[in-house]
């Protein structure tokens, strides 16, 4: 087993697991961080989305090894206290989530979105949040929710 260094929500850790192991697997089991969540373990379903490097990134598919030494962002470390994140804020306001398994993920991937396009059209946000599978919703007001979040809230 090697000792991994990473940093988890701006907490700076370490991790000895095997080089191979799933960053999902360590978050949920070994920081116990269970928004990602695990749905299909192949990168299709988005359920485990989270920031790496500010970039949204699928934890089942990304080794220990390829996050040595990364930032990693999860829907625990969105919220500063007691404070949700505008992004949050808005899935709340507008209602986004029905049964809620894929809201951390979807959460992550428009965090991300925003942070590139600060206003982004309908039509993009459609397409950055194309691998991210919703069993519940028509996705009207996950996309509603994204463009409510404006440039002066992020």
């Amino acid at each position: 087993m090697d000792v991994i260094p990473l940093t988890i929500n701006d907490e700076d850790c370490q991790v000895a697991a095997p080089l191979w192991e799933p960053l999902l697997k360590v978050l949920r089991e070994e920081f116990h961080l269970l928004g990602a969540k695990r749905g299909c373990d192949y990168g299709g379903c988005g359920a485990c989305t989270v920031l790496v490097d500010g970039l949204a990134r699928y934890a089942c598919m990304m080794t220990l090894a390829q996050c040595r030494g990364k930032k990693i962002q999860t829907i625990e470390g969105l919220s500063a206290g007691k404070a949700l994140d505008p992004v949050q804020e808005s899935f709340a306001k507008h209602d986004a989530a029905q049964c809620g398994y894929c809201t951390p993920g979807m959460i992550m991937m428009a965090k991300a979105l925003l942070r590139k396009i600060p206003s982004p059209t309908e039509s993009e946000i459609q397409w950055y949040l194309v691998g991210n599978l919703c069993r519940c919703t028509g996705y009207k007001k996950i996309v509603q929710a994204v463009q409510g979040v404006t440039k002066r809230s992020l």
